[in-house]
């Protein structure tokens, strides 16, 4: 009974995850709307959206300090689904200026804030200025402070007078458990650092592999406190965390 009850609920979740992404990607035509990828989640919604019969433009940060398998693994997805991704990279201007000025390690004194500012926030800036809608891989229970995560919103952290963005987060509703059971059933390729104990990745000097009873965003920013693992990719849907 309980396995039939699991099947249920994974077969509830992906046909409510597909209308969804059918319903995105029919509102809004090619080239206004796109998918952000790097992790599992995404790899999940781009097996769905293939599956799906969908083509949609794919793009990824390209920070200049991922590990060597996630460049490997970003590779392995362009072939796997026959999908350009665009790979977003820092302004060189500001990028140098904060190396000269700060060195490669500044995060681990002033917080990790002022970097993923210029390697991550800036060029992703940049691109939504020119889409109408994007989607996200973001799920509730990643964090304690992406609880409030909705399937779809307006994005008031990158919109603009002239250009109102919508956002959506298919796997809001999932677990992690969820995603690695569709990954495993349908044999969906991922990062080999997974198998590492590397569960959320993103660049390498701020990633670490985890312990069984960690948190998966344990090994992001560890040395700074829980509430403040964000890098300001999603800040609207980052909920504040008062300490008692």
């Amino acid at each position: 009974m309980a396995s039939e009850n699991t099947q249920t609920k994974d077969n509830s979740l992906i046909t409510t995850t597909r209308a969804l992404l059918d319903n995105a990607l029919t509102r809004f035509e090619k080239g206004t709307i796109a998918v952000s990828f790097s992790g599992a989640e995404d790899v999940v919604l781009l097996d769905l959206i293939h599956r799906l019969g969908y083509k949609v433009d794919v793009f990824s940060l390209d920070t200049g300090r991922l590990h060597p398998e996630t460049y490997e693994f970003i590779e392995k997805i362009r072939t796997h689904y026959a999908t350009p991704i665009e790979l977003l990279s820092p302004d060189a201007k500001a990028l140098g200026e904060l190396v000269k000025e700060k060195g490669l390690f500044s995060f681990r004194e002033d917080g990790h804030g002022e970097c993923c500012g210029v390697r991550k926030i800036q060029p992703l800036k940049q691109k939504l200025s020119h889409l109408k809608a994007w989607i996200t891989g973001q799920r509730k229970d990643q964090s304690v402070t992406r609880t409030d995560v909705p399937l779809e919103q307006i994005d008031a952290a990158f919109s603009t007078p002239e250009n109102e963005l919508t956002k959506f987060n298919p796997l809001a509703e999932w677990t992690s458990a969820d995603v690695w059971q569709y990954i495993r059933v349908n044999e969906v390729p991922y990062n080999p650092l997974h198998d590492n104990g590397f569960v959320s990745i993103g660049c390498q000097p701020c990633t670490r592999a985890v312990g069984p009873q960690e948190h998966e965003r344990a090994g992001r920013w560890w040395w700074e406190e829980e509430t403040q693992k964000e890098c300001g990719l999603h800040s609207q849907n980052v909920i504040k965390i008062i300490a008692n």
